[in-house]
């Protein structure tokens, strides 16, 4: 059996059991108690989803606006042309361009985070489908990024918030925010992801949506989450 670090037993220390599920609260609580790295944790949750996996119509997505952001800085690129061009500068994009910026990309260039783009640039840029698709970073009207108002859309995505979509086993990954944050503050997050899955509810499921629940640090456990009170 191996032995456990001083820092893996303080951990379990504070953690406590970890299959018996706990509030929300008490469970960000656990995390923000545990031993700390030398970096600044994510906090993430883990959701596992009533979904029939075979059906192509129970599939979940969607975007919340995290009321206190992620706590990461987020390099935007901007596929438009125009005067949409200049709004989106305005707004803070960080890379902006029609088809030379898809040259850019195609030649490699893989320097942002989340792509934008406005319903005229969809055509063109479909032969970037390959390289964004993979990594989930194609624009889609579904997730709000296809749209015509790139200001608003920009300013949503600079502040916190973030894409959410079921992976082929049922689940949902995503970050809430950093350790450093106050517990309230990772609370509050978390409940309007919650609240921004019930939503994306599809009408073919039936029953609850979320099976099982678990939140976690990146060097830290996953603590089960009770689903009474969500």
């Amino acid at each position: 059996m191996p032995r456990l670090s001083k820092r893996m037993k303080e951990v379990q220390k504070t953690a406590g059991d970890v299959l018996v599920p706990v509030s929300l609260q008490e469970a960000i609580a656990r995390l923000s108690k545990a031993p700390k790295v030398k970096f600044d944790e994510t906090v993430e949750m883990h959701f596992h989803l009533n979904l029939d996996l075979k059906a192509s119509d129970q599939g979940v997505r969607g975007t919340v606006a995290l009321p206190h952001g992620t706590g990461k800085s987020v390099t935007v690129a901007v596929f438009c042309k125009g005067d949409a061009a200049a709004k989106a500068q305005a707004a803070g994009a960080d890379h902006v361009g029609g088809t030379e910026l898809i040259e850019k990309v195609a030649g490699g260039f893989m320097d942002f985070d989340v792509v934008i783009a406005t319903p005229d640039m969809m055509r063109d840029l479909s032969k970037l489908g390959k390289v964004l698709g993979p990594r989930g970073l194609m624009p889609t009207p579904k997730a709000g990024t296809v749209t015509t108002d790139v200001e608003r859309t920009i300013k949503e995505v600079k502040a916190g918030r973030v894409e959410f979509k079921s992976d082929k086993q049922g689940g949902i990954h995503l970050g809430i925010g950093k350790r450093s944050f106050a517990e309230n503050k990772l609370v509050e997050n978390a409940r309007h992801v919650i609240e921004a899955l019930g939503h994306a509810k599809p009408p073919a499921v039936k029953g609850n949506l979320i099976k099982s629940l678990s939140v976690a640090s990146t060097m830290g456990p996953g603590i089960k989450v009770t689903l009474q009170q969500l």
